[in-house]
């Protein structure tokens, strides 16, 4: 404990020169930035600003490029909110309440408590980095190929029967998104699937085109025959500002968020995404009135947004203290350490602790200017909502387009989001959910990679699913979760039978 706190010292002594002070607010401000435009997000923005990096001090570098991070992951929040457009893909459950509270005319207070959301996660996930950081490394790696693939289809189901309604159509809009999600190059063998002759199709679909399209195009479509008049709040403080009833209503929310999302961020894969797909199912399940979930509930913001910026700091453990980065955004960072003649591992808080422990003051530094630079912005924020839909909804239109291509610099990403966005107004008119499909596409690659890669362990015996303790624990529990979602149709069915047989002897 002393030693930590000794460190920590020597962090933020490392933090507060002017230099590294200003690289902290700068790589906010952009990383707040990067969040808000649609389709950038994080990975393209620190892909993007890496090179500038490469005049600066080590520690100055990655201060920036972490502010980036956890910056744009602040940002996300606000286009989710204020437009139902995920800024990145993390900010997808986001724009399922936060859209509909913004609708509501309580915008204000949906931003506000995104923002203290993420600063309470961010900061106390940055505690956790510092004494949780080894065994929960530890933890992250005893994890093979069977236990990776055991767990996320243990996720899917019980995402799908957690999430609320109709289990079959949570569960066929997974399958459509993992299906979505294995078009382009086959990982092992290299060949084309369901690519159709197009070299475009070669990287799959990507998130963001496909969440971009399902959410944003798809709101433009649905909304498109709205009157343009429509009452506005005004932007006044004592309005945007949360009631004591939903500051209470978030508590729970973001102390779940913040400890789940940090546990999650540890293990590889898209983390920061799943977090907020786990917490708004949790929230959704234990709610007393689920039935307000979907329209305009406040814990739908706060404890996806809470899971999200923990986990964003989680997934620095095994990067930072075993050089083993468990997504990209985090290949990215370790990538940027490694230009600057710094390799991360056992040995990088040993040999580098001016580099780590000012990482860590940065991050305490960093979580305080996103929530100052997030609640004073928040009135400008909402009048975002003044301007009238045949001025707005092309304007958000063209950033979605510029957004989408701005990432590979492909006009069939453009196209991709396009048909996204039909497929999206569709599903809606029938009901269905369609964040499942995103989390499908996400997963599609590693739920793929980790189940040959198990069977290419045993020579295609799949007993070795069943043979290892942690891979047949989750597999139990994905059993008990679908038995657990059958029994409403078992009863369903028994009912009508009931029913029909009663039908009968009556006539």
């Amino acid at each position: 404990m002393e030693v930590s706190i000794h460190n920590l010292i020597l962090g933020f002594g490392t933090v507060f020169t002017i230099s590294n002070f200003s690289y902290a607010f700068l790589g906010c401000l952009i990383g707040t930035m990067v969040g808000v435009l649609p389709g950038v997000g994080p990975l393209a923005g620190i892909s993007m600003l890496l090179p500038t990096t490469f005049g600066l001090e080590p520690t100055s570098a990655i201060i920036l490029l972490a502010g980036i991070y956890y910056g744009a992951m602040y940002g996300g929040s606000t286009t989710s909110i204020l437009m139902r457009i995920p800024g990145e893909a993390a900010s997808v459950m986001t724009c399922i309440d936060g859209y509909a509270m913004a609708r509501k005319g309580r915008a204000g207070p949906a931003l506000a408590i995104a923002a203290i959301g993420s600063y309470v996660a961010g900061t106390l996930s940055v505690i956790g980095l510092m004494f949780l950081a080894p065994p929960l490394a530890r933890f992250a790696l005893g994890f093979g190929p069977p236990e990776y693939f055991s767990l996320l289809l243990c996720g899917l189901v019980v995402l799908s029967y957690m999430t609320g309604g109709s289990v079959i159509k949570n569960l066929s809009m997974i399958v459509l998104g993992l299906l979505l999600g294995m078009i382009g190059i086959d990982q092992m063998s290299g060949y084309f699937r369901f690519s159709y002759g197009s070299v475009a199709l070669g990287d799959g679909l990507g998130v963001v085109p496909v969440a971009v399209g399902l959410f944003g195009v798809s709101e433009i479509l649905a909304t498109a025959g709205v009157s343009g008049k429509r009452e506005v709040l005004k932007p006044r403080l004592k309005d945007l500002l949360p009631s004591k009833e939903e500051l209470k209503d978030s508590v729970g929310p973001v102390g779940r968020g913040t400890v789940l999302g940090f546990l999650i961020g540890i293990i590889p894969g898209s983390a920061h995404i799943i977090s907020t797909f786990v917490s708004y199912a949790i929230e959704r399940r234990i709610s007393k009135h689920p039935d307000r979930f979907g329209t305009g509930a406040i814990e739908g913001v706060a404890g996806p947004e809470s899971a999200n910026n923990a986990a964003s700091t989680g997934a620095l453990v095994p990067m930072l203290a075993l050089g083993v980065p468990t997504g990209p955004i985090p290949a990215v960072l370790l990538a940027a350490l490694m230009v600057h003649g710094i390799t991360p591992g056992p040995l990088f808080i040993k040999e580098q602790p001016v580099v780590f422990w000012g990482l860590i003051a940065s991050m305490y530094i960093g979580n305080l200017v996103l929530l100052l630079l997030n609640l004073p912005m928040v009135s400008l924020f909402v009048n975002f909502l003044r301007i009238p839909y045949r001025v707005l909804y092309p304007t958000i239109l063209m950033f979605c387009v510029v957004g989408v291509y701005a990432v590979n610099s492909s006009m069939s990403d453009v196209w991709i989001m396009a048909v996204m966005g039909g497929l999206g107004y569709v599903l809606r008119k029938m009901d269905f959910e369609t964040a499942p499909i995103v989390l499908g596409v996400v997963l599609a690659p590693i739920i793929e990679f980790s189940f040959r890669q198990a069977l290419a362990m045993s020579n295609g015996v799949y007993a070795i699913f069943v043979e290892r303790p942690i891979s047949v624990a989750f597999l139990i529990l994905t059993l008990i979760m679908l038995l657990l979602s059958l029994k409403p149709l078992i009863v369903k069915r028994r009912d009508w039978r009931n029913r029909l047989t009663e039908a009968e002897k009556e006539c």
